[in-house]
């Protein structure tokens, strides 16, 4: 599918503010399904932006504003090609203990947050180790979840954790993929927290345009069909009950939320801020598909 993206973040101060430090993480990844054609930011004070990949690979932007100023603009737009992925692997779970798949996992094996201590998780692991091989658990995940957790906003928070959630027992796609990292990592499975925007038109309507949030999901490393062939990332979308296909744009990846932020900064100043956020999404061409 082919896309267009608006991602128009506005701030405005209560007074004037200066030493204006930010970095963006709102660039379309390129990957195997999908490939950025364009891509564009206006920020307005205008300043200088610089451009690094993170310890992930994730594409940073960084600018500061010295100037005193009242409001903050940043305007990004992007063109996007994605296609669906391939079938995902069917590999057993003794895939998950060879050194091949350990050295791939990497840190997202590790725990998170206060892992071990986490309290009220005993029911979802044991559902999810009960599965028959890596594959059956993400495919059970991704109906445990959302049958265990309502969604809703305003429940938590941007800092919110696991036990939050559980405490809660209602978030967001951040803490739906949170509680997800928790417990495929128990299990021996390396999972990645995801972030990006999602083209959420529902299938029978013939809509070009939709406002939309930046949206998260995870990935997690599956054993090859044999247990010995090369682990694949395979996407997952707990929050909307399926693996990630074509309608999913990834921007970045990391251990969790705090790795992957569209927008991070710190100014000097006093007073109140007022933040106003929007994403465009348009879809261009349905039948394109994205180049290796």
């Amino acid at each position: 599918m082919h896309f267009s993206i608006r991602f128009l973040t506005e701030y405005r101060y209560e007074h004037p503010v200066s030493d204006n430090l930010n970095a963006l993480r709102v660039r379309p990844a390129t990957t195997s399904t999908q490939r950025c054609d364009e891509f564009h930011t206006r920020i307005d004070p205008e300043a200088r932006v610089s451009r690094h990949l993170d310890y992930f690979g994730t594409e940073v932007l960084e600018f500061g504003i010295p100037t005193s100023h009242e409001q903050l603009t940043i305007d990004v737009r992007a063109r996007v090609v994605t296609s669906a992925p391939p079938p995902p692997p069917h590999g057993p779970w003794t895939g998950v203990r060879s050194d091949a798949y350990v050295e791939a996992a990497g840190e997202f094996l590790l725990p998170w947050q206060d892992q071990p201590a986490i309290a009220g998780l005993d029911g979802l692991q044991g559902s999810i180790g009960a599965a028959s091989d890596p594959l059956a658990a993400l495919k059970l995940l991704i109906e445990l979840i959302p049958d265990t957790f309502e969604y809703r906003r305003g429940a938590t928070y941007v800092g919110s954790t696991v036990t939050d959630l559980l405490e809660a027992g209602a978030g967001v796609c951040q803490d739906f993929v949170h509680v997800s990292l928790v417990l495929l990592r128990r299990h021996g499975i390396a999972a990645r927290y995801v972030s990006g925007y999602l083209w959420a038109a529902p299938e029978d309507e013939g809509s070009d345009s939709l406002e939309v949030d930046t949206h998260a999901w995870l990935e997690a490393l599956l054993p090859g069909t044999d247990g010995r062939g090369e682990p694949v990332w395979v996407g997952v979308d707990p929050t909307n009950r399926r693996l990630t296909g074509e309608t999913h744009v990834k921007i970045g990846h990391g251990r969790f939320y705090a790795d992957t932020p569209p927008v991070k900064g710190v100014y000097r100043g006093g007073g109140s801020s007022a933040l106003d956020a929007n994403v465009q999404m348009s879809r261009l061409d349905p039948q394109a598909g994205a180049r290796a």
